[in-house]
């Protein structure tokens, strides 16, 4: 199946609110419209997750993430223009997407994907979409297409068929929080 079209049959489940597994610049994801708040709820029942632990999302250019954050601080700027790997931002402010993928303190953990499937995937939803490891909640995370376990395969709506041959180490995204106060905190490496 050419991308192109495996594009086109996720973003088809997605609009009716289903779920689907798919690559992303970092490990397998499970996704879904970030901002349908019943498909949302479906990814933490299937990864068995407590819906206070909020879960992140993808985008696909800096003016798509700014239609998700309220206000986004200079700092936020100069962290995407400086990593070099995919690195997740906690930012307050979260607007525009469901209630239950934002955290309690009103932040979302957002990330602009370079990565050719998943940028092409947020760029034609035309969304920010769920990206969330494709595990249950507390097992380690799927690196490959391979290592999904049966229960996440049979919990999704549908599954792209592009990288599935992969077999190379993906390490899940840096996580920085950026206060509104230009505070930097790292959660994850």
């Amino acid at each position: 199946m050419k991308q192109e079209d495996d594009i086109r049959k996720a973003i088809e489940v997605m609009r009716k609110g289903g779920i689907i597994l798919y690559p992303t610049d970092t490990v397998w994801g499970i996704g879904c419209d970030a901002t349908n708040a019943e498909a949302v709820a479906k990814v933490y029942a299937l990864k068995r997750r407590d819906d206070s632990k909020a879960l992140i999302c993808l985008v696909d250019s800096d003016d798509r993430l700014q239609r998700y954050v309220r206000n986004v601080p200079d700092v936020a700027w100069q962290l995407i223009d400086a990593v070099e790997r995919p690195t997740t931002l906690i930012l307050d402010g979260a607007v525009n997407l469901a209630g239950n993928l934002i955290a309690e303190d009103g932040s979302i953990g957002i990330r602009i994907t370079k990565e050719p499937f998943s940028h092409e995937l947020c760029y034609r939803f035309q969304k920010a979409v769920v990206s969330t490891s494709a595990n249950i909640s507390g097992e380690p995370a799927a690196q490959n297409y391979c290592d999904i376990s049966q229960e996440i395969l049979d919990g999704v709506d549908y599954i792209c068929e592009s990288r599935r041959q992969e077999h190379k180490p993906h390490v899940p995204s840096s996580i920085v929080k950026l206060g509104i106060d230009g505070q930097v905190k790292i959660i994850r490496k």
